[in-house]
């Protein structure tokens, strides 16, 4: 495993978004990430086992899925 952990948005406003996660091995890794948006929050949990944990494979990535009932105000209204 390389030393960057990123995680792979799925789905919401920030799919295929790719964002560094704050944690150093992945014991760390958060199974939720709540991300400001806005007037509100997006909340994604973790969907899958990480890839890419190779020494050589490029840095590590954990994906997560988009939470719309936990998220707040996801998107602005009309």
């Amino acid at each position: 495993m390389s030393g960057t952990i990123l995680g792979q948005l799925h789905g919401g406003p920030l799919d295929t978004q790719t964002i560094p996660l704050e944690a150093e091995s992945l014991a760390d890794i958060e199974d939720e990430l709540v991300l400001p948006w806005e007037a509100g929050q997006l909340v994604y949990r973790r969907s899958g086992e990480p890839e890419h944990t190779g020494e050589h494979d490029g840095p590590t990535t954990v994906p997560y899925r988009y939470d719309a009932e936990s998220s707040s105000n996801p998107i602005p209204e009309d």
